[in-house]
């Protein structure tokens, strides 16, 4: 046998292996043991999946949730500057990050969505915006329908309304309201518990009467009116012949719809709900089937569809031909429709380069010419500043938008577009200029929103909400979570390059804790064992985890095979300084000292921390205290490590490094304030907590 033989053999050798699962290509076996996660195999990508793992809790390197918690409401707040919790930004994030946000800050999820329940329409309250019916015109004096959500709210005061643009040509919110029962339908699955349900089941099926209520009978799609898409106010409706706007059938609304019906089947299956459950199934499955109606010939959504059965959103139309990502991207994410049609949307995306220009997938490409404040035009009159294509809502990136595209890649496999994306925005991240939106499609060298001279502008240290999406839906996207009444679904999806994946976070369901191993050869189920006991694999495309079964910690192994497609790797350097986990070339940074003023917080937190080890019920407040002590402690790392000046912008690591220890101190301010609070109105429970505070604040050792 001749070498040109030899090489011809071993070539479909090595082509039957990865076919079977048994070898992945150009992989270079490097052991990565991070902070969070662990495994063989590319570890640049492990190494971005666990410092994705960061954000989510307090660490010297990049932004993380305690860095946007409002200390006055005990809820998130959208961002540094921004005074409010609005859902079309905080979505993708808050969907992505719920199977593994640990507490406080998943209880701090729960009443930052609060803020729209507690103001819920009803038809008779006031929204309230700026604390009087009188302080904002329309957008404080307007009463909604019941169940409508909104826009963005805080406590006691909401928007019900897209809160930018014209309001009085805007419909109520639909879309949103619709997102907000996703989300707390997904909080409700993961954790399982019961009063809650009772709780919040009752807002949310008025929630969903609400939206029911422009449902038409004739095809069962949503006819609705400008601004109440999700990325809001870009949606115009359609154009009368007096000028004025009128209604339509809009995609998002469908499919973000179906999203929360198929979490409200499952809700009152668990809730036990026999006369519900009958409802929703019925209202879910008029909906899915009605889907087809918004679907392109090419098999991707349109964004809406005029009552006459114009389209507005194909590519390649005259009038209205552009490409809708938002919608197209949860309709794949959220699973509402069939592996086909998710396949088919994907192929009109990675066909079209114009809606990932650089990396992030655009709200729509190219521009809108449907929007109230620009129609049958893409530029000119009122479709300059922010309202031009590529900075905002029209053409713009936004995080909780790529968040979801994210997921849809995941699904799809597609583990080069996540790679590119996330490592494009951990570099941003790693600037600390988080800013939401991204400008110029997302190249965003100049934010109309946060550079200096524009809108808002300070300190150079931006942190929005939005953008926590993409670390928290490249971890989701690792086994692709489905939460259902009576069991957790895993879809493994690491990535092909990886060959052996540990989570060391726990994956969250009911009361149940979950730590997740996978030897990685493919989509495919092969095996699992659940400490160390073998699980009955009904089928290889899904591992169902049964609560009723799982032990109260589970320890899971699952052996996948079937091969990854190999994928053409891009030339995408990572932003590996400062590093979560040294190179072995760079040196571990030693703590640093504490300035003055942080000292004696820091030490009475450690007395409260070991004071609350010993004490029964009172696991979230050792929670909260050890998350204040890691902020804290992620000053002094920061303050001695290597850092560079900047990926995309100059760095400002003087004002990153101002920003931790103002964190530190207002989060250590907040708990002294609210040991006051226990002192002097808490159960007895708080009030022993209170006094083991002053103990520890009094001692002298």
């Amino acid at each position: 046998m001749n070498q040109k033989m030899v090489r011809r053999l071993l070539c479909k050798l090595k082509c039957f292996f990865i076919v079977m699962g048994l070898f992945s290509p150009c992989i270079a076996q490097e052991t990565y043991i991070g902070k969070y996660c662990e495994g063989e195999g590319d570890g640049e990508y492990l190494r971005l999946i666990d410092e994705s793992f960061a954000f989510f809790h307090p660490n010297p390197i990049v932004p993380n949730l305690s860095m946007l918690y409002q200390t006055e409401w005990n809820t998130f707040v959208e961002g540094t500057e921004w005074r409010g919790w609005w859902i079309q930004n905080s979505y993708g994030f808050s969907y992505a990050v719920t199977p593994f946000l640990q507490e406080p800050w998943f209880s701090t999820l729960q009443r930052s969505w609060d803020l729209f329940w507690n103001k819920q329409g009803n038809g008779k309250e006031m929204a309230l915006w700026g604390g009087s019916p009188t302080a904002n015109g329309i957008m404080s004096s307007m009463v909604a329908p019941d169940g409508c959500l909104g826009d963005c709210a805080r406590p006691g005061e909401i928007v019900y309304k897209q809160g930018d643009g014209d309001l009085n040509k805007h419909d109520w919110f639909y879309e949103a309201t619709a997102a907000g029962v996703v989300m707390q339908a997904e909080i409700l699955l993961a954790g399982r518990n019961g009063k809650a349900l009772a709780y919040y089941l009752p807002k949310m099926a008025r929630a969903c009467d609400f939206i029911e209520k422009v449902r038409d009978p004739k095809n069962n799609l949503f006819l609705v009116g400008p601004a109440c898409n999700l990325i809001a106010p870009s949606y115009g409706g359609v154009k009368q012949d007096d000028g004025s706007f009128g209604k339509g059938y809009l995609a998002g609304l469908s499919i973000t719809y179906l999203a929360a019906l198929d979490r409200m089947v499952e809700l009152y299956k668990l809730f036990g709900d026999q006369e519900k459950l009958a409802e929703y199934k019925r209202r879910q499955n008029n909906t899915r089937e009605s889907l087809s109606q918004l679907l392109t010939p090419a098999g991707y959504f349109v964004k809406s569809l005029e009552p006459d059965g114009t389209k507005h959103g194909v590519l390649g139309q005259k009038q209205y031909g552009y490409l809708e990502g938002v919608a197209n991207a949860d309709a794949v994410a959220m699973r509402v429709v069939d592996n086909e049609t998710a396949e088919s949307i994907y192929k009109q995306i990675a066909e079209y380069p114009g809606i990932r220009p650089f990396d992030f997938l655009l709200t729509n490409a190219p521009g809108l010419d449907d929007t109230y404040y620009g129609w049958g035009r893409t530029t000119g009159e009122g479709l300059e500043g922010i309202n031009q294509f590529g900075d905002w809502v029209n053409g713009g990136v936004w995080g909780t938008v790529e968040g979801r595209a994210i997921l849809m890649y995941a699904r799809l496999g597609k583990f080069e577009d996540i790679r590119k994306s996330a490592i494009r925005a951990m570099k941003w991240a790693k600037d600390f200029r988080m800013d939401a939106p991204f400008s110029q499609r997302g190249e965003n060298t100049d934010n109309s929103w946060f550079d200096a001279g524009k809108w808002l502008h300070g300190d150079g240290v931006k942190i929005m909400i939005d953008n926590f999406a993409i670390p928290a839906a490249t971890i989701r996207g690792l086994f692709d979570y489905e939460y259902l009444s009576d069991c957790l679904v895993l879809r493994p999806r690491v990535p092909g390059s990886i060959t052996r994946y540990k989570q060391k976070d726990a994956v969250r369901f009911g009361e149940k804790k979950i730590y997740l191993t996978c030897l990685n050869g493919g989509p495919k189920v092969k095996s699992a064992t659940i400490n160390g006991k073998a699980i009955n694999i009904k089928s290889p495309d899904a591992l169902l985890l049964f609560y009723d079964q799982l032990p109260q910690e589970a320890y899971i192994e699952i052996i996948t095979y079937g091969g990854w497609p190999q994928e053409y790797k891009a030339a995408v350097s990572y932003p590996l300084i400062p590093a979560l986990v040294p190179n072995k070339n760079q040196k571990l940074s030693e703590s640093a000292e504490l300035v003055d003023s942080l000292k004696k917080p820091y030490a009475i937190l450690n007395k409260m921390h070991k004071a609350l080890i010993k004490k029964r019920q009172a696991e979230y407040e050792q929670a909260f205290v050890s998350s204040i002590i890691e902020t804290f402690e992620a000053y002094r790392v920061r303050a001695a490590m290597e850092v560079l000046p900047g990926y995309y912008r100059p760095g400002n690591d003087e004002n990153i490094l101002k920003f931790y220890a103002l964190r530190s101190i207002a989060l250590y301010d907040n708990y002294e304030k609210r040991m006051v609070d226990y002192a002097e109105k808490g159960d007895p429970n708080q009030k022993q907590i209170a006094m083991l505070f002053l103990e520890a604040k009094n001692s002298k050792r």
